[in-house]
């Protein structure tokens, strides 16, 4: 089912955003930090002929700056637009992966289910006897062993396997690795979970992630497999990378076929701001649109660590650890076509960046957005924070408590109750902030594997005078 939406003309390299959005990039240092980020890529793009480009940032539901550079086609000198569509590749396996966690909240399937429990066709030759089966969660984290791709040489041939023409030859093919034992990223995989989302919902993927996924979130430029004709007046022409002795080569659109859920989707930077949007939301208010928001953080949680422990996968969602921030997403490349989209959670920031051309390299674009944009953004919507005052009642609970454990000290430090183990080397790196909630009780603030997050409270004695600190259920004596 391809959705039809009314055609908006809108010209290109427009800003758009909404009133909030655009307040905040009108904010002088923001301001000024985009337009950096605007004068950096047009020279990028010159320097290597990038025939198009569209990025767009999003902070807390708002979208702040959104622009659309070069051509969507060369030959026809037609402009690229901020909703101009793309293939958005390695994208499909978010929706995919939503797909199967929503069928898993319906109970209508469980991420430990073997594959073979809903593809019983699904026999491929194994040679690790004593291998795990391949379960639902191994296809979301690339960890069930398989192949890169089915039997077929889809990227060099751009002729890519039928439902049929899968089925007929997994048989042929021979697991990598033992389930769960390697990380290793799978097209064949993701492809063989959408056969699974059709399987157990009875449904064509196509109609089911178009009705149940893109409609409800209002992605009305997004779709899956071949687009409508609505659609297609939009999409842009992809260009191969640059070669030394020719131009570039306009790629021609190639149906992913059975492979949809894996690389077959289209979308604009648009529809992908909505996209982050909505992450936004489930993330800060807890509600249940399209999936439950105790989902959503479930799917966006590592849950396959890489081996250098500098990311890993979630379900669907690739997660990577940078020394400021963390990135939640995913990224995709399809001929001619490259597209990343990115949230920090911590700052509430999305970056999406399409590019229609094959040598984009949008790993840069995307890195500046957050090492230029996404900083000025966070210190432009800071609340002020006013000067914390120690209350001078605090002073009855300064001092030394003992346990078995060892020695807690209770001081004032810049204008906060805090505890310390004083005999450890860096004892600000444990150290426990006591929030007041009542009398003589406090809320625990700190990390590790203490009791964050539980009630401290000080214990008096018949004269008022303080004899324990109790941190969670277990107290330590106050040393005279």
């Amino acid at each position: 089912m391809k959705q039809l939406v009314s055609l908006v003309a809108v010209v290109a390299c427009l800003w758009s955003a909404s009133a909030a959005g655009q307040d905040l990039a009108g904010h002088p240092e923001v301001a000024s930090q985009i337009k950096l980020m605007d004068a950096w890529i047009q020279a990028q793009m010159k320097d290597i002929d990038l025939p198009g480009l569209v990025i767009g940032v999003v902070h807390d539901q708002e979208v702040v700056w959104s622009k659309a550079y070069g051509h969507a086609d060369v030959e026809r000198d037609t402009p690229m637009q901020s909703d101009s569509i793309f293939r958005i590749a390695s994208h499909s396996k978010l929706f995919t992966s939503i797909a199967i966690l929503q069928l898993r909240d319906a109970g209508k399937l469980r991420l430990d289910d073997p594959i073979t429990d809903h593809l019983p066709w699904f026999d491929m030759q194994n040679p690790y006897p004593e291998a795990e089966p391949v379960r639902i969660w191994n296809l979301l984290t690339h960890s069930a062993g398989l192949p890169r791709e089915s039997d077929h040489p889809s990227w060099t041939e751009f002729e890519f396997p039928t439902g049929e023409d899968l089925r007929e030859t997994v048989s042929q093919q021979q697991a990598a690795y033992p389930a769960a034992t390697v990380w290793k990223y799978s097209n064949l995989g993701l492809s063989l979970a959408g056969a699974i989302v059709e399987t157990v919902s009875g449904r064509e993927y196509e109609e089911y992630v178009e009705t149940e996924i893109m409609a409800p979130l209002g992605m009305t430029s997004s779709s899956v497999g071949v687009p409508s004709d609505v659609h297609r007046v939009r999409l842009v022409t992809g260009y191969g990378r640059r070669w030394p002795d020719k131009p570039r080569e306009a790629m021609p659109f190639i149906d992913a076929r059975a492979f949809d859920p894996a690389t077959g989707l289209s979308s604009s930077v648009d529809d992908m701001l909505t996209f982050l949007s909505w992450q936004m939301r489930l993330r800060a208010e807890h509600v249940t649109e399209v999936l439950r928001a105790n989902t959503l953080r479930e799917m966006q949680r590592v849950h396959w660590l890489r081996e250098d422990w500098r990311g890993g996968n979630g379900w669907g969602f690739a997660i990577s650890h940078r020394e400021d921030r963390d990135l939640i997403g995913h990224g995709g490349s399809y001929p001619g076509n490259r597209t990343s989209t990115q949230l920090s959670p911590t700052e509430n920031v999305g970056v999406v960046v399409f590019t229609n051309g094959g040598d984009g390299n949008l790993g840069r674009y995307v890195n500046k957005a957050f090492e230029w944009i996404a900083p000025a953004i966070v210190r432009a919507t800071a609340r002020p924070t006013p000067p914390a005052t120690a209350d001078p009642s605090w002073t009855q609970y300064v001092g030394m408590y003992r346990s078995r454990g060892g020695e807690r000290q209770v001081m004032v430090l810049n204008e906060e109750l805090v505890v310390i183990s004083p005999l450890s080397d860096d004892p600000m790196t444990g150290k426990s902030i006591l929030r007041p909630l009542g009398e003589h009780t406090f809320r625990i603030e700190g990390t590790g594997g203490g009791p964050h997050g539980e009630l401290a409270r000080f214990e008096l004695d018949a004269d008022g005078n303080v004899m324990r600190l109790y941190m969670g259920v277990n107290y330590s004596e106050r040393v005279p």
